[in-house]
């Protein structure tokens, strides 16, 4: 009959799933690169080590028994036959023998049954009530010999029972484990331990190699970035490993491809706004010398002049809106900030573009000096009026309030239709136009200048309600002071 020690402790199993989690617009989060390659550089240390744990103590812990099992038995054998060697001599006190000379392991004791009184001798006092295992003293009186491991008082023991045929005596020798099982738990201890700091240090090995495996997607990420934001000439360097150094290659041939590309047709549209100029020209002296003898002419031919000379002038308008936009991409306009009166600026701008008579309201708060570039403000100033004019039946008032800590925030209301919610990033782009403007003139290109100047101020442009109808559109200024 044969036992063990308790299996070995499993791991904790986690409970649940990882992976992406569904949002409210459907979109899935996944976990970050870097991330990943922890966890897998991690879970599978964690797998191998625990593993090897399992593996190790369960070999550790067999052979550590085993071999107490050995021991004991050898042990037991030895005075099981020292026993008999006292029983054959007619003269000896068996009681006397078993509690004073048969020598036992040190914590532990022996019981002798010696027919034909069957009286249990016990080795050692304070063991005298202790009950052995009932399955191993019934083998044992039936002759087998065998082991069993049980407990006294919580503590462990291993007992080993020898049947002397001779005297039809039962001989019991209990062994403490104590010892063999703080050395299992020791050995279990560290192989956690062990397991435990393989797996810290798989995740610092991934982190490491991951932020290494990344460093040239984070330099594409930034030379994307510097693109985006009209960097052209970002470019990646060169890599040392091959396979990278193929990425970095690709991404600055591509690069190029799209700066030529981009630059190609910058070049296009100045060229043809500077080539468009003379005609325009032209056409627009010869227009307003029919205009200016439109009183000789027919009705019907009044009405054909109507029509070219408001086109010609919207087409010289858009002539210098192109051009004006080329030399924005282009970046040959520097911004040249100079102090200015922002009261009497704004006013003689209104007066200059025939919006005199719009209320202009400067909050008390705000500088009555400050430092911009006069040019730049009066475009996006009079652009936002005549699109109130042209879009929104005539603007209501101008303001200026502070913006952050030393920024200003320009802003023109009108009493129109107002600008829908949809459209109001999209009428910032160059030829865009929202519904209230499809049908009316204009070159589509006025709102776009107002968020290049605005950008150029270190501001942005955007469209808001009015309070009370029609629609507010707003221009920020960066550090003005």
């Amino acid at each position: 009959m044969t036992s063990g020690f308790a299996s070995a402790p499993t791991a904790a199993r986690p409970v649940g799933h990882t992976g992406a989690v569904a949002t409210g617009d459907r979109r899935r989060r996944t976990l970050r690169l870097r991330t990943r390659v922890t966890l897998f550089f991690s879970l599978t240390a964690l797998a191998a080590s625990l593993s090897l744990t399992i593996v190790t103590y369960t070999v550790a812990r067999n052979f550590l028994l085993d071999q107490r099992i050995n021991v004991a038995r050898e042990q037991a054998f030895v005075n099981a036959r020292t026993v008999r060697d006292e029983l054959r001599s007619p003269e000896a006190s068996i009681a006397d023998f078993v509690i004073e000379q048969l020598r036992t392991e040190g914590g532990g004791f022996a019981s002798l049954v010696v027919p034909p009184a069957r009286q249990p001798l016990v080795s050692r006092i304070n063991f005298q009530n202790v009950e052995l295992p009932s399955d191993l003293t019934t083998a044992v009186a039936d002759g087998a010999t065998g082991y069993q491991r049980f407990e006294i008082d919580g503590e462990p023991y291993l007992a080993v029972g020898v049947h002397v045929a001779e005297f039809d005596a039962d001989y019991i020798e209990a062994f403490p484990l104590r010892t063999t099982q703080d050395t299992v738990r020791r050995i279990a201890t560290a192989l956690a331990i062990g397991t435990a700091v393989t797996t810290l240090f798989a995740a610092g090995l991934g982190w490491w190699t991951s932020r290494r495996l990344l460093r040239p997607l984070t330099r594409v990420s930034s030379a994307a970035t510097a693109i985006a934001s009209g960097g052209l000439d970002a470019r990646m360097p060169p890599e040392s490993d091959p396979d990278l150094d193929r990425l970095a290659t690709s991404f600055n041939d591509m690069a190029d491809a799209v700066q030529t590309r981009i630059e190609r047709e910058a070049r296009f549209a100045s060229d043809v706004s500077h080539e468009l100029r003379s005609p325009i020209t032209a056409l627009s002296a010869a227009v307003e010398v029919l205009d200016g003898r439109r009183s000789e002419l027919p009705e019907r031919s009044r009405q054909a002049l109507d029509v070219v000379v408001t086109q010609v002038r919207r087409f010289d308008q858009m002539v210098i809106d192109l051009l004006e936009l080329s030399r924005i991409d282009a970046g040959s306009t520097e911004l040249h900030r100079e102090e200015v009166d922002l009261g009497d600026l704004i006013s003689r701008i209104a007066q200059r573009y025939g919006f005199g008579d719009v209320p202009v309201v400067i909050g008390a708060d705000v500088p009555a000096r400050v430092r911009l570039d006069k040019l730049r403000f009066e475009r996006v100033l009079a652009n936002l009026l005549d699109n109130a004019n042209h879009h929104g039946g005539g603007p209501t008032r101008v303001f200026v309030e502070p913006h952050g800590r030393r920024g200003i925030v320009l802003g023109v209301e009108d009493a129109g239709p107002g600008v829908a919610r949809g459209e109001r990033a999209r009428i910032f782009e160059r030829f865009a136009r929202g519904s209230a403007a499809r049908h009316r003139i204009g070159t589509g290109l006025g709102l776009s200048l107002v968020a290049e100047h605005a950008h150029a101020h270190g501001g942005e442009a955007w469209a808001d309600d009015r309070p009370g109808g029609g629609a507010r559109f707003l221009v920020t200024f960066g550090d003005v002071s």
